[in-house]
């Protein structure tokens, strides 16, 4: 039977980042979207690792960090990396896409501990995230910051230009955006890339390699410890189109 979600595990042995792929290669299929789901795994692992206020035993708690994985339609990485944390049994991952399976090819809140949002269409997580940060301000939660992982690509879509612009105009001083760049846009960014499109509309920007752990996660430490009263945006840059 399936632990109750944010349960903890007895004996569980948190693993390391080199034990990953041995995670994600268990997951099978024509559906696991590998290319998208490793564009990802160096920032979820960063963020899981050492940013995140959240683990199995909190994730229920009101005062938790939330992640939003918006880019759902490759969440091999995403499972690799919550069960190597300890969020449910590593042994759901050779089940992944069955039928029986909580491990879907899109994420469900409903089926997987530790999992905030269902996730797949494209554009949804950052209109999402938007509502959340705001909703925790609302009610008095001044500590949780609301991270949410995006694609480069996805950010085409019309509902993340209304949240940009509305996320900056309010001012949300606890949400972070991570856009996993690989250069994935049906027709580019321009002038300025993503952190342009990001600045005008009031948000604090950097860039870093999606691959390097240590630049990511001091980008997270500014963005999460910074004085600057907004939204704040991290690209991280990865080769190859996912």
């Amino acid at each position: 039977m399936r632990a109750g979600r944010g349960a903890g595990r007895l004996g569980f042995m948190s693993r390391t980042y080199a034990e990953l792929p041995r995670l994600m290669t268990v997951m099978t299929g024509d559906e696991k979207h590998g290319p998208s789901a490793t564009s990802t795994l160096d920032v979820l692992w960063v963020l899981y690792d050492q940013v995140l206020r959240v683990s199995p035993q909190t994730a229920g708690d009101p005062g938790r960090d939330r992640f939003l994985l918006s880019k759902g339609h490759g969440p091999a990485a995403y499972y690799a990396v919550l069960a190597a944390k300890g969020f449910f049994p590593e042994s759901w991952l050779a089940e992944f896409g069955s039928a029986l399976s909580p491990l879907g090819y899109h994420p469900d809140r409903n089926l997987i501990p530790g999992v905030e949002i269902a996730s797949g269409s494209l554009g949804h997580g950052l209109p999402l995230a938007v509502g959340l940060a705001h909703g925790l301000l609302a009610r008095g939660l001044l500590t949780p910051r609301v991270y949410v992982l995006v694609g480069d690509a996805e950010l085409d879509e019309g509902s993340n230009n209304e949240a940009i612009v509305y996320a900056g105009a309010a001012g949300l001083p606890n949400l972070t955006v991570v856009a996993v760049d690989n250069q994935s846009s049906s027709w580019g960014w321009g002038p300025g890339g993503i952190e342009a499109h990001f600045a005008v509309a009031g948000w604090s920007v950097t860039r870093v390699s999606g691959r390097d752990h240590a630049a990511l996660a001091a980008a997270f430490r500014v963005t999460s410890a910074s004085g600057f009263a907004g939204p704040q945006l991290v690209v991280a840059t990865v080769e190859g189109k996912a």
